[in-house]
Order: C-alpha cells, then sequence, then structure tokens
C-alpha cells in the first residue's frame, strides 16, 4: 500500500472509533461543532495544505445555495462547484501544487453535497410555489374545492428556504463521509441531530459484519495486487513475452483487484456511518439508499425504542449482488448507489430532453470522475454492453427455463464480468496512450466481440419478429377459414 492509503486507511478507523463517543453528545450544537471539527481535521490530514481548495469551494458553492433565487440557483451552484472541480484538477497549469489522490475524493464528494442542497431547496421551493397557486385558484374557483388534494409540504421544504452558511458548512464537513462519501441528502443529515433513532440502532453489531468483511476485502486486495500489479501491464516483458491470451485475461484479475479496493474503502465510509448511528431509519420508513425515507417517518420516534433499524440510507454498494448477479445492468444497479442516485434525482431527471438524458447523466458522471480518457473509455462504453445484453436477454435467457436457462445464467455471468473487467482495465490504464496500446495488443477484441454480436442479434431479433408474424398471419387464415366452414 503506498503512503497515502496507509494515511486514508488511519483516518477511516480514526473516524469509526470516534463515532462511539460522538454519538454519546446529548447536546445538538455541541454534537455538530465536534463532527465538523472532526471533518475538517480530517481534510488536512489527508490533504495538506490543498484542503483550502475544499473550503474555498464550499464557503463560494454555500453563497450560491444562499443567495441566488431557487428558480435557477441549483444551475448556478452546479456550475460553480463543476467549474471549481475543473479548476481544481488543472490547478498545476497555473503553477499551483498537485493535489493528493484524496483531497480528489474529498472535493467530489462536496460537489455533489453542495449542488446536491441547491437542487433540494429548488424542489421544494417549486413544491412552495405549486402550493400557493392551488390555494389561489381554489380561492377563485369553489368548484375547485373538489378537486385533488394540495400538493404535500413539510416542514423541511421551508426550512431548505432559510438555509444558512453553517448549516450547509456543518453538512459538508461532517467527518461522516467527508473523505470518501458515501453521499447523503441534508436532511439525513438534520435527522441525525433530530431524531432519536441512532441511540436505539444496533450500531456496534452492524460495524463489526461489516468490518469483518471490510477486513476480508483488503486482505484479498492486498495478495491480489501483489500477484497481478497492474503496473506489471505497463511493462515491455508484459507486451514482448507475454501471449495474447496471457494479456487478454490479465484484464480478470486486475478489475479484481480493482473491485477489492473499492470494497475496502467503502465499507469502512459505511462503517464510519453505522458506528456513530448515522443513517439509521425504522424499518417502517421504506428507506432508499442515498435517499432516506420515502415514507412518512417522524412520528416513528415515539416508541424509538420498540423499533427495528436499518442503515439502507448510507449503503452505497452491495458486494454480494455486485458479485453474483447475472447481468451487467444488474450489476451497475448495485455499485455506487448512493451517487447512481444523485445522477439519477439531479441531472436524468431534470434534464429537458429524454432522448439524450441517460448519454448526458453518464457524460456528468465521467466528467465528475476525473478528466482522463480511461473514465470515458469505460463509462460510456457501458451503454453500448447494456444495450448488447439485453437485444440476446430477449432472444435466448427470457423465456429459457430449468438446466437451459441455469447454464445461460452462468454465461451471462461471465460475459458480465468480462465486460466489467475489459472496460474497467481502460479506468485504470487512464490515459489514451496506455489505453490504445494495451487493447492493440488484444486486437481490440472485446469491442469487436461485442459489434459482431450485436448485429448478429439484431439480424436474429428480425428473423425472429418475421417468422412470428408469418406465424400470426397463418393462424388468423386458418381461423378465418374455420369460421367459414362453420357458416
Amino acid at each position: 500500500m503506498s503512503l497515502d492509503d496507509v494515511i486514508y486507511v488511519i483516518c477511516l478507523l480514526g473516524c469509526i472509533g470516534a463515532g462511539h463517543y460522538v454519538k454519546k453528545i446529548n447536546d445538538e450544537t455541541t454534537r455538530k461543532f465536534i463532527s465538523t471539527g472532526l471533518g475538517l481535521l480530517v481534510v488536512f490530514i489527508a490533504s495538506g495544505i490543498h484542503a483550502l481548495h475544499c473550503i474555498i469551494s464550499t464557503t463560494i458553492g454555500s453563497l450560491a445555495v444562499i443567495h441566488m433565487h431557487p428558480r435557477n440557483g441549483h444551475l448556478i451552484t452546479f456550475c460553480i462547484m463543476f467549474g471549481y472541480l475543473i479548476f481544481f484538477r488543472l490547478a498545476h497549469i497555473f503553477g499551483l501544487p498537485n493535489y493528493p489522490g484524496h483531497t480528489n475524493m474529498i472535493q467530489m464528494v462536496l460537489t455533489l453535497k453542495v449542488s446536491g442542497v441547491a437542487f433540494e431547496k429548488t424542489d421544494a421551493w417549486k413544491k412552495l410555489q405549486k402550493r400557493e397557486k392551488e390555494i389561489a385558484e381554489r380561492q377563485n374557483n369553489e368548484g375547485a374545492k373538489t378537486a385533488e388534494p394540495l400538493v404535500e409540504i413539510t416542514d423541511y421544504d421551508v426550512e431548505l428556504q432559510n438555509i444558512g452558511f453553517l448549516e450547509i458548512f456543518h453538512y459538508c464537513f461532517n467527518y461522516i463521509g467527508v473523505l470518501t462519501g458515501p453521499y447523503y441528502r441534508y436532511r439525513t443529515y438534520l435527522d441525525y441531530f433530530e431524531m432519536p433513532f441512532k441511540d436505539y440502532a444496533p450500531h456496534i453489531n452492524a460495524t463489526l459484519e461489516k468490518l469483518k468483511y471490510a477486513c476480508l476485502y483488503c486482505v484479498l486486495y492486498l495478495a491480489a495486487n501483489y500477484i497481478w500489479p497492474l503496473e506489471y501491464a505497463l511493462t515491455d516483458e508484459f507486451y514482448q513475452e507475454r501471449s495474447f491470451i496471457y494479456r487478454l485475461m490479465y484484464v480478470w484479475p486486475t478489475f479484481f483487484t480493482f473491485r477489492m479496493r473499492i470494497y475496502t474503502g467503502l465499507t469502512l465510509s459505511e462503517c464510519v456511518c453505522t458506528m456513530a448511528g448515522f443513517g439509521a431509519y425504522p424499518d417502517e420508513a421504506d428507506v432508499a439508499n442515498g435517499e432516506g425515507p420515502r415514507k412518512q417517518y417522524t412520528h416513528l420516534r415515539r416508541d424509538a425504542e420498540k423499533r427495528t433499524y436499518n442503515f439502507t440510507t448510507i449503503v452505497n454498494v452491495r458486494v454480494r449482488s455486485v458479485e453474483t448477479c447475472w447481468t451487467f445492468r444488474e450489476g451497475m444497479r448495485h455499485w455506487n448507489i448512493c451517487i447512481q442516485y444523485w445522477l439519477a434525482m439531479n441531472v436524468y431527471r431534470l434534464f429537458p430532453s429524454k432522448k439524450y438524458r441517460t448519454i448526458v447523466t453518464l457524460l456528468c458522471s465521467a466528467f465528475w470522475h476525473g478528466f482522463r480518457p480511461g473514465h470515458y473509455f469505460c463509462i460510456m462504453g457501458a451503454p453500448f454492453y447494456v444495450a448488447l445484453e439485453d437485444v440476446w436477454h430477449k432472444l435466448v435467457r427470457k423465456d429459457a427455463i430449468g438446466l437451459q436457462r441455469q447454464i445461460i445464467d452462468v454465461i451471462f455471468w461471465i460475459a458480465k464480468f468480462f465486460a466489467f473487467s475489459y472496460l474497467g482495465i481502460s479506468f485504470l490504464l487512464a490515459s489514451f496512450t496506455n489505453i490504445w496500446k494495451y487493447y492493440n495488443s488484444v486486437y481490440h477484441i472485446g469491442y469487436l466481440s461485442w459489434c459482431v454480436f450485436m448485429i448478429l442479434g439484431v439480424i436474429m431479433k428480425s428473423n425472429k419478429r418475421s417468422e412470428q408474424k408469418e406465424k400470426d398471419i397463418k393462424t388468423a387464415n386458418i381461423e378465418k377459414e374455420h369460421l367459414k366452414k362453420v357458416d
């Protein structure tokens, strides 16, 4: 492990240990300031002087949230935060020193948090405007009293319109999630201080359970990285002395190493949340990853000690589901879930063109990850493979049953991980030169085979549709003849 990784793990472990004591602080204000103080300490340990980037960007973005009109404040804040992300990553052009890798992760999370508050504020403002309009219409038209119920407004919607700088700053630099996420809404942050759920959730058991898996992932990562280091794929020996099959199959262990690294970091980040009781909600609240409760839940504070709890809100990756699901599409749904929630709510859902919203969302995701070509090779290649997978699912998997279905599922599972690995190697190699050199060495077999299977699948699908149409016509003719005979 590099020195940065050691510092990263130590910071996460320190945050996990602090959670048990922070949650015991009864005074809400004191707990907020201590949580923010710990968050700033973590940022400075991981970033040094580069922590100023995080503070400056958060300050500018927060002022935009507060002072811009909610009608377009979300778009302005989005542009400010993502614009600063560009400046931050290109700071060396302006003569500023390069940033540590973990500062980049902190800045990425802050970008989502600040702009996320702006989107929430705008969404709440629209609801308030719609509510006022409905009330005015009913006052002017008595017949409208029997119309649909008024738009439901919560105290949280009103509170967002008066949010202040200090509240946003506390939210952004809370030590829980400041280093590498998970992303959670401002409402989830408020609930941690205003609701009693943290006091009754099984925080220690949940943390120990996750820590066991984090240790397993870490051991697997270290072992795989030692045996199959990514750096070997950059050496002359790899390209000159290794066979085509070896080079092609090397994507499997390198992506396995990458997965174990990500699993370790994300699971430890979840442990920071669970140990503090952060993100705990009763089962009755119908909680979703990143979003939090989807049902009314404030009344559940009564008899809170009698309820059962979960930490679904802060779960960012479902490891078992990623590993065991059969298809690429399913695997994507279980990966980086909280970030996907942010993208779905703030980019996909709001983009005006339905035709281009998917491609724009993926571009935003790639841009958020960084400027390296590998991010775009990997993320923008995913939709093509999903389309290919959907075609063959309809052709051979959808109607299969029994042993045939089991065999097809296994084939889809192998194809899924090859696709993940083949696309993932570009994410890891990062630069265009390295990516092109590797793909040339394996004759671009992944992309070429996918194109062949896509063309073949489309032809087979078209033939199948034609056969079904002919069959339907024959059946209709037989029925007509039968009716004539009966007459």
